[in-house]
Parts: structure tokens; C-alpha cells; sequence
């Protein structure tokens, strides 16, 4: 494995391509800006919440579906406002918590050194690119109240083909012995991240996930530790009344999600602590915190008949780093940070049961992004990210220092003509390019990839 592609309707789709800029995908942003500025009525943000407490959609998100602190302590409360009405028996009977979400668009893919089959059955690298109307996934969200302290979500969602799986499927008890500082999650939920890959504002196949949530050195086969992904586990959770200050730890199946006991006896932690305060800055309450996902998880699998049984052959992995958020007026900044490590077995695509090729070694890397976050008003908030990684050392001697190596670029613009309590609706416009050093199929070279994006986002 390389790097996991994440889309709205995709989210584990893995891949090893990267992006070179194009004016012709900058270009067909113009029409779609036009289109947003004809469109000056009021937006407001996540209607299945809103609904049930009467509460404008803005109050919880800084942009559709990003939380700002009030949205974080809500969900950090498991879905209450920490009154009468967060129990179900208060409410009207006629409440359904279910919202819907979708987006038609129109997108853009391009790859520069495509492996491109000749009739003499040789094959070239060659550029493709597509374009043309298209449709993501279907996202279904379920989530709220079952009792007062006892809470629950329940994502079913399909690809764009229609093919459904479980997203998330958990039930949370809150506040345990009547303190903040307790709350259990069981289940399959997304890892504690304050920077969300789940509520990220992206959605084109290139822009639509953090590079360092997913990646791997190429030749890497390690997809266990992908922080990106939501994992099956148990979760114990706090924080302070006024979520200032928070922790996770998580002990999770090592298995990326996946459902049917996939791997035996192989576990993962995920632990994070985070701490916010008021620098001044008049936009909001910054935010500090750090990390560390480690664990182990099969190399390879026993079979019965040719047919795999279950994962075996342990191998240990690890990630760690910190992050923030940093608010300043109407610009706000998400810095991630992180360092990775894999087993020798995983760098080399070794089984445990088979001997390491000469010279292997554990592979390692250094990665980051800063993605910002510019509110012109609350309708209109633009996005602009920059992600490197960094191969540390390779699995094989001999190896290209810089193989692996990532850049990648996003650039979007989304507008909201209305978010009510019943309904959302934005246009998102979006460019986003990844460049992966060696990655080429038969060449070995630098493979570009780039998508532009324009779509209707809606929910409901």
C-alpha cells in the first residue's frame, strides 16, 4: 500500500499517484465563481441537530460540516446540550434524526504516467484524463440521544455505485460517574481527531483527505495505521465542563475497519490529549495537543483451500506528532505534524513466516500539513492546503533517499446560499494536485496527479 485516496463516499480507497498543476482545471473554476456571486441569499448550517433543539446550523459549525468550540463540546458531550431536552421522551414524536448528504458534480482527473497497454503487448506511460458529469457516494447519518448519558451514531454509506458499508456504528455512555472526565465509546467510530478527516471541507479525489492520515512508503504494505480511517474499538473519553482541556485513549482491532475478524490477536492504542485557551486574537479559542497511535498487525495470512482465514504474523507500527489550531480574525490555521515507523516486514512487503531481504531495515518518515481557512462571511469561507512527507530512511539500502517523497496542493471555495434546520446547501469549487516521487509504474519517476471539482454539496 501507498496512499489512501478519501473521498465522501470512498473513504478506503488506496492509492500511489500524485498531481501536476493545469491551467485548463484553474479555468473551469470561473464559471462556478459566477455562479456564486448571482447567489446572495442568507446560510446558516447541519439540519438532524438543529432540528431537535431549535438551534440555528451555524451555532455548532464554523463552515458545513466543520465544527467551531460550541459544535466540539456538543459532540464531545455525546450529542447534548446537557438539558431536558437532550432525552429522547421529551421530544416530538414526529423527530426522525436522520440527515442526508450527496453531491452531484462535475470533476476532472488527471494522471500524467498512466501504464498504457500496446497491441504489441508491451505497455507505455502515457497521460489520461477524464472529465465529465458524475455523482459522489451517499452519506446517511443517524446519531443523537437514546437516553439521557446514552448516545449513539450510526453512519451507513454507500460508494457512488450504490455498494453500502457501515461508516460508523458505535454507542457511547456519558458522562460515567457523573463527571466529564468519563465517557465509553463502543463500537466503530472515527479516532479522536480535532483535525477531522471526516468533516473536512475538501471533496475532489486528490483534495478530498489528508495525505498523512493514510500514507505509507511506496513498496510499504502496511494498512493498519491509518489514522484517517474509522477502527473498531473501544474508546474512553474526557474533558473539562468547558472542554478546554480533553484526552482519548482507544484500544482498536487491528484490521483498518474492516468487518469478520479479519486478524488475530493483532491490537492498536490510539492516545490524545489536547489543550485549549484565548490567545486574543478575536477568532476564536486556540487549541495544542498531541498523539500517538501505535501497535501491530498481521504480514500475512493462513488459508484453508487457498482461501484466506485470518491475518497472522504480527509486525509492529507506530505514528506520533502534535497539532493545532490556531484562530486569527477571519482566518483560522490547522498544523499537523508527524512522524511515522513501520516493522521491516511492512516496508518490504515481507511475510513473518519468510526471511527479510538483505539489508532491511524499518522504514521512517517526517510529514506535515497547514490547512487555512479563510471565513469571508458566514456564507463564503475559502480553503487553501500545502501536505509534505518526507521518506527519513527506506526499507532497502540503494534505495533513492527522496523515493516516496509527497506534495500535495488544494485550493477550494465553498459557498452556502442557505443552511436551515431542514436542509444545507453549498457550492463547492475545488483544485487540488499531489506529486509523488518514483511512483511512475515502468518509469520510476515522479507521478503527477490533478483533479478539479465543481459540485452542489446538499444535506438534508
Amino acid at each position: 500500500m501507498q496512499i489512501g485516496v478519501t473521498t465522501v463516499a470512498n473513504r478506503k480507497r488506496l492509492f500511489s499517484r500524485s498531481v501536476s498543476a493545469s491551467l485548463a482545471g484553474a479555468l473551469a473554476l470561473l464559471p462556478f465563481l459566477l455562479i456564486l456571486l448571482a447567489n446572495p441569499t442568507p446560510g446558516r448550517a447541519f439540519p438532524a441537530f438543529a432540528r431537535k433543539y431549535g438551534l440555528p446550523c451555524s451555532a455548532c459549525h464554523e463552515a458545513w460540516p466543520m465544527l467551531n468550540v460550541f459544535g466540539q463540546t456538543f459532540k464531545d458531550n455525546g450529542y447534548q446540550l446537557m438539558n431536558d431536552r437532550d432525552s429522547p421522551i421529551w421530544v416530538n414524536p414526529s423527530y426522525w434524526p436522520v440527515t442526508m448528504r450527496i453531491t452531484p458534480n462535475w470533476h476532472l482527473e488527471s494522471t500524467n504516467k498512466v501504464a498504457i497497454d500496446q497491441p504489441n503487448g508491451t505497455q507505455v506511460e502515457q497521460n489520461v484524463t477524464q472529465n465529465g458529469f458524475d455523482v459522489s457516494g451517499l452519506d446517511i447519518l443517524s446519531g443523537g440521544t437514546l437516553y439521557k448519558n446514552m448516545s449513539f451514531l450510526l453512519v451507513p454509506s454507500s460508494d457512488n455505485t450504490g455498494a453500502f458499508h457501515f461508516e460508523s456504528v458505535n454507542a457511547r455512555l456519558d458522562n460515567m460517574f457523573h463527571s466529564s472526565w468519563f465517557n465509553l465509546k463502543f463500537g466503530k467510530f472515527e479516532l479522536d481527531n480535532v483535525i477531522s478527516e471526516k468533516r473536512i471541507l475538501n471533496l475532489s479525489n486528490n483534495g478530498g483527505f489528508y495525505v498523512l492520515y493514510h500514507f505509507a512508503p511506496l513498496g510499504d504494505d502496511n494498512f493498519f495505521g491509518q489514522i484517517g480511517d474509522n477502527q473498531f474499538g473501544v474508546e474512553l473519553m474526557g474533558h473539562s465542563l468547558n472542554d478546554r482541556t480533553r484526552y482519548s485513549v482507544a484500544l482498536l482491532s487491528s484490521n483498518d475497519g474492516n468487518v469478520n475478524l479479519p486478524s488475530k490477536n493483532a491490537y492498536s492504542t490510539f492516545v490524545t490529549a489536547s489543550q485549549a485557551f484565548d490567545a486574543g486574537y478575536q477568532g476564536g479559542v486556540d487549541r495544542v495537543g498531541g498523539y500517538l497511535f501505535i501497535g501491530n498487525g498481521p504480514t500475512y495470512n493462513i488459508t484453508s483451500g487457498g482461501v484466506p482465514i485470518t491475518g497472522v504474523g504480527n509486525k509492529p507500527f507506530n505514528r506520533e506528532g502534535f497539532f493545532a489550531l490556531i484562530y486569527v480574525k477571519k482566518l483560522d490555521f490547522s498544523l499537523y505534524y508527524q512522524h511515522g515507523w513501520d516493522s521491516a516486514y511492512f516496508g518490504t512487503s515481507t511475510p513473518a513466516n519468510a526471511p527479510l531481504p538483505p539489508g532491511a531495515r524499518a522504514p521512517s518518515w517526517n510529514g506535515g500539513f497547514i490547512e487555512t481557512h479563510y471565513v469571508w462571511n458566514p456564507q463564503l469561507i475559502f480553503i487553501q492546503r500545502d501536505e509534505f512527507v518526507r521518506v527519513a530512511q527506506q526499507a532497502l539500502p540503494g534505495i533513492p533517499g527522496n523515493f516516496g517523497d509527497t506534495n500535495a496542493y488544494t485550493f477550494a471555495v465553498r459557498y452556502y446560499p442557505f443552511m436551515f434546520s431542514r436542509a444545507g446547501f453549498a457550492y463547492h469549487g475545488e483544485y487540488a494536485l499531489i506529486q509523488q516521487k518514483g511512483a511512475a509504474p515502468l518509469t520510476g519517476t515522479q507521478l503527477n496527479t490533478y483533479s478539479a471539482f465543481l459540485g452542489m454539496d446538499f444535506d438534508f
